[in-house]
């Protein structure tokens, strides 16, 4: 049997369903093709649930000697590597560390910016009419710092959100137990970014969008996106119903995207990074009521609907290479003398991967060598944030419209 739609988007998690959504507000009849029976079950899922407003900036490649010292020797909690994958990950690599000089991270904050600045407007109506507004909440997070030294840095890299329109409130140790009474001692200081929404259960928000754009019509099909072809006049991709047709095409497929954009001749320096995540039960009656980062500690621990998550930093693995949660494994006992967590909710930690690109900007926009087809991935640690937002600007250039802000920045063309 074949079927047809005006576009089909490949991929379900939030910045695809996000996308399908504006694009059903323009009147497109959308069909979503996902492989797994559910939206939002991959790297959706997995995240710290931070609608981040306030990270302007990015997570730039370390530059300076004594991180990178430290880094070498692949005993850190925020990150880890395979050394079997760094040859394959060379091209990126090299690429985010000339990313991230001071010039270059103003350079992409600048363009960064409008997405992260309408990201929460963008989120809120959606979670209205998705019914989900009961998932956030607007309490932001908190960056801890357990010495002078890294507090010192950090009041530098917030004083870069001056004139911004953003608050950030620095927090002694006293002003921190107030606020957050169940954490044990050890913070120097601390830094509440209050801008943020903290999402419970993101894997649920994304699967909220997708009962909205059911509900709107929009079709939801299992299929397998590195079937998609090009079949005038347009595209068409194998789902479980068979072939679906349509004129235009949006690949939305996070980590996955390079099955199908290497496929179609496009070479860009796409690179991953791998995170895990563990929930745990608190003891007794203790509460954690935000996110915190320990930064020195190089983990973070979010109050979800599921127990309170641990999260880890990145890891530099091949994409579909053995768990490796060494990183939980080292964090825990520290994050347990912060915050009195019991034992573990599940048996096996989860494990989600990160699609990167170098200059920590995504890919949105219109494909150059093909008609019809579109880029919407790349987003690194900001899916959650940034989905609905690119969602909208990937839409208003679809339809013809005049972008809420210039796309030049996301374009692919930007890699040659």
């Amino acid at each position: 049997m074949d079927l047809r739609a005006d576009v089909v988007v490949l991929g379900a998690g939030i910045v695809g369903v996000s996308a399908a959504l504006h694009l059903q507000e323009r009147g497109r009849d959308v069909a979503l093709v996902e492989r797994a029976p559910k939206a939002g079950m991959g790297t959706s899922y997995g995240n710290a649930g931070l609608i981040e407003r306030s990270s302007i900036y990015p997570y730039a490649f370390p530059r300076d000697l004594r991180s990178l010292l430290r880094y070498a020797t692949n005993r850190t909690t925020d990150a880890h590597y395979h050394p079997s994958a760094l040859p394959g990950l060379a091209p990126f690599l090299v690429r985010y560390w000339f990313n991230s000089s001071p010039k270059g991270v103003e350079r992409i904050a600048r363009a960064a910016r409008p997405l992260i600045e309408r990201s929460m407007v963008e989120h809120e109506r959606l979670m209205k009419e998705a019914g989900a507004t009961e998932l956030m909440r607007r309490v932001g997070w908190i960056k801890g710092f357990r010495s002078r030294r890294s507090l010192d840095k950090g009041r530098r890299d917030a004083a870069r959100l001056d004139g911004m329109g953003l608050a950030v409130e620095e927090l002694d140790a006293a002003a921190l137990a107030e606020r957050e009474p169940h954490l044990g001692p050890g913070m120097a200081g601390a830094l509440h970014f209050r801008d943020p929404g903290s999402v419970s259960d993101p894997g649920l928000l994304v699967e909220r969008y997708a009962a909205l754009f059911r509900r709107r019509g929009g079709r939801f099909l299992k299929g397998d996106a590195a079937t998609l072809e090009e079949a005038a006049p347009g595209w068409r991709v194998k789902t479980r119903d068979g072939w679906l047709g349509a004129r235009d095409a949006v690949v939305a497929l996070g980590p996955w995207s390079d099955a199908v954009f290497g496929k179609l001749g496009y070479r860009l320096p796409f690179g991953i990074k791998r995170g895990y995540h563990m929930h745990f039960r608190a003891r007794g009656n203790a509460v954690l009521n935000h996110t915190i980062v320990d930064v020195d500690g190089g983990y973070l621990l979010a109050p979800m609907d599921q127990g309170i998550r641990l999260t880890t930093g990145a890891e530099f693995a091949r994409r579909d290479a053995p768990m490796t949660p060494v990183q939980l494994e080292r964090a825990l006992p520290t994050a347990r003398s912060l915050f009195p967590l019991a034992e573990a909710l599940e048996d096996m930690p989860w494990m989600g991967s990160r699609p990167c690109l170098p200059d920590m900007l995504p890919v949105i926009g219109r494909a150059p060598k093909h008609d019809g087809l579109w880029f919407d991935f790349g987003h690194q640690h900001h899916g959650l944030t940034l989905g609905p937002v690119s969602g909208r600007l990937l839409a208003e250039q679809m339809a013809g419209e005049t972008p809420f802000t210039d796309p030049a920045p996301y374009r692919i063309e930007r890699f040659g």
